[in-house]
């Protein structure tokens, strides 16, 4: 909403008169003479303008051509020269006084601020006024006074210094973000969202703030309709609304037991069935029970509960989880009150199962939904999570799946993976080897789920290489690999989620990774083949493609990996074997390392008697959709032939040449 209409139009009017006269000033200084004596002439009429409005309305002008009895051209040029030094004059006038104003406009805005940050926004209100009589286009002051504004309620009059800002500057995002504030605190929601877009439209920087503000005005907007048919449902006097409040008014009688509070939490609910009694159960204050119930309070809070207490906080709970299913208004309320927020970890340490296991289910419940990962996302102590939910592992029941799930979702958050990279050294990864090393005590399902979140975590470039670094970690992996090689069906979905995580740790290059690189392509070998070279079955196709990508990673990058390669299957009798799978990620894997050793001296020589020529000849031609597994094939077949000229006489009795030929460039660039 627009201020005083005079204001405004004196505030048009100086913005006009500054752009004219800059636009001025100008013109009489451009190299062009057509625009110079443009602009001379505007200086003469603007000059006469000037003279007839001093002397007044009343009084004749007097003819110019009278008084200039000299040479036209050179009267207009000193009468243009005297408006130019005039102009200039004033201008600098101008420029100084805009300078004193400037200083005096940024203290205020600085008393402002500092009023600002210690609350007292009528106070910041006040000092930024003060600066805007000092300099009136100055953006910043309209958009800091809008602040202090929205603090005091004052929503129109926020959204009337946010226009003001714009007109200063159009493209400023601060301003429309502030205005959306306000206009969602007056419930215009359309009007709300339009101004966060238009933030967006300004400064496409800001997408995850914009993300956050629509999914407020949407919260918001939600909340108001459900709040509405709450009231229209309680007024009506159904059932269901009637006893909530009752409900609600009954725990609200003070100095009750603690037995009492936990029954009556437990009626309550069961009394929430859906929307309508979440709503009733926020409108009337069902949230403050824990603030204002001192009983419930010592016993929720407790850190040794006594049989009473444990009912108590279960409870609870058990409300929580009633009132917050599916409603993001509840969840916000419950997962941004300080209290709650504190002793979320401490009841999921608490060491009483049934206590854990409902602090798992709500907090599961809400990570769920986007809006409530991003509220879990916001907690301080994060990492302290991480620790606590990888440590349910160790527990067989229900809790280690329930806790699984909420480390998924926490992966997933930003907030949630930069907290953990400080502290995983110390806090975090002596845990995770520690469950490694003891893979076969714990849950070996929520195991699986573990490592692989692990394994997700090391997007981060950061924790990456904090993993790739820690000696214990590979070791633990490697053990791991070697309990399931002792029994395969124990281990098997831990096995290729630990090669998995080793796949993305080696993209790493590091000492650790470089003296361990035989031991890992070892383990590869292993579970790739049997002592007659067959092709481990036990594990799945999942397995072996994880190992066999593992083991590329290690031939490419070590020699000795290589040759241990070589050492332990001599012939290739694994590599040949996978060349023949009908799974195409196999293939290409499989040309792939088999090409990477090839260049260990008498590794060609050992493949004289296969039919190694004829299996990546045909690889190398056919018509796979991969395009890797033909382009592999054929920069093994390439290396075979240079690295023992025999293979290149079996090579052209099959006529292969041709196909040799066109894969060369491959042969080259690799």
């Amino acid at each position: 909403m627009l201020g005083d209409p005079e204001q405004e139009e004196d505030f048009q009017r100086f913005l006009r008169r500054v752009d004219e006269i800059s636009s001025l000033v100008q013109d009489l200084s451009s190299a062009d003479s057509a625009v110079k004596e443009k602009a001379i002439a505007e200086a003469g009429k603007r000059l006469c303008d000037q003279a007839a409005s001093k002397e007044g309305a009343s009084r004749t002008r007097v003819d110019r051509t009278v008084i200039n009895t000299g040479s036209p051209d050179l009267a207009e040029a000193q009468t243009a020269e005297a408006f130019l030094a005039g102009l200039e004059k004033d201008a600098k006038e101008r420029a100084q006084q805009r300078q004193r104003n400037e200083l005096l406009a940024n203290a205020l805005k600085e008393q402002g601020n500092e009023a600002f940050r210690k609350g007292d926004y009528a106070r910041a209100v006040q000092s930024y006024t003060e600066g805007l009589e000092k300099l009136k286009d100055k953006q910043e002051l309209y958009t800091n006074r809008a602040q202090a504004h929205l603090k005091l309620h004052q929503y129109e009059e926020a959204i009337g210094d946010c226009e003001w800002a714009l007109k200063c500057n159009e493209k400023c995002p601060k301003a429309y973000f502030l205005m959306g504030k306000a206009h969602l605190a007056l419930q215009h929601y359309g009007e709300s969202r339009q101004c966060y877009q238009k933030m967006l439209q300004t400064d496409p920087q800001k997408q995850s703030l914009f993300k956050d503000c629509m999914n407020e005005v949407n919260l918001e907007e939600k909340r108001m309709k459900a709040e509405e048919r709450a009231m229209e449902e309680a007024e009506s006097g159904k059932l269901p609304a009637v006893s909530i409040k009752e409900l609600l008014q009954k725990l609200n009688r003070p100095d009750q037991n603690i037995l009492y509070y936990a029954g009556g939490l437990r009626l309550l609910a069961g009394a929430v069935k859906g929307c309508t009694e979440q709503t009733l159960f926020r409108t009337n204050n069902g949230f403050s029970l824990l603030r204002d119930k001192e009983a419930v309070r010592r016993g929720f809070c407790a850190e040794r509960r006594s049989s009473a207490e444990v009912d108590l906080a279960v409870a609870l709970l058990l409300l929580w989880q009633a009132v917050c299913s599916g409603n993001e208004a509840n969840q916000h309320l419950l997962l941004t009150d300080p209290d709650v927020k504190a002793q979320l970890p401490k009841l999921l340490s608490s060491g009483v199962a049934e206590i854990q296991k409902e602090t798992l289910a709500l907090i599961s419940l809400c990570s769920e939904n986007e809006y409530g990962r991003r509220l879990l996302g916001q907690h301080r102590d994060l990492t302290s999570w991480l620790q606590i939910l990888m440590g349910f592992v160790h527990h067989r029941d229900a809790r280690a799946g329930s806790a699984m799930d909420i480390l998924c979702a926490l992966a997933a958050e930003e907030r949630f993976v930069a907290q953990c990279s400080p502290l995983l050294p110390t806090e975090v990864l002596p845990l995770f080897t520690q469950l490694l090393a003891s893979a076969k005590l714990v849950n070996q399902a929520a195991l699986a789920r573990c490592v692989g979140i692990v394994g997700s975590l090391c997007a981060a470039v950061g924790i990456r290489v904090q993993l790739a670094e820690c000696r214990e970690c590979w070791q633990a992996c490697l053990q791991l690999l070697d309990q399931y090689l002792s029994s395969p069906p124990q281990l098997q979905e831990c096995s290729f989620e630990v090669l998995g995580l080793m796949m993305n740790l080696l993209l790493e290059s590091n000492v650790v990774i470089q003296g361990l690189a035989l031991d890992i392509s070892g383990r590869c070998m292993a579970l790739l083949g049997d002592q007659d070279g067959g092709i481990v079955t036990v594990g799945g196709e999942i397995t072996s493609t994880y190992a066999l990508k593992t083991l590329c990673i290690c031939t490419r990058s070590s020699r000795e990996a290589q040759e241990a390669l070589v050492k332990a299957d001599r012939r290739f009798r694994v590599l040949l074997k996978l060349l023949d799978s009908e799974n195409e990620t196999i293939v290409g894997n499989a040309a792939l390392c088999l090409g990477q050793c090839l260049a260990v001296p008498g590794a060609a020589k050992s493949l004289l008697d296969s039919n190694v020529v004829m299996t990546l000849l045909r690889h190398a031609g056919g018509d796979a959709a991969r395009t890797s597994v033909q382009e592999n094939s054929a920069i093994a077949l390439g290396k075979l032939c240079v690295a023992e000229p025999r293979h290149l006489l079996q090579l052209r009795k099959l006529h292969g040449l041709t196909i040799l030929n066109s894969s060369m460039k491959y042969v080259h660039s690799n």
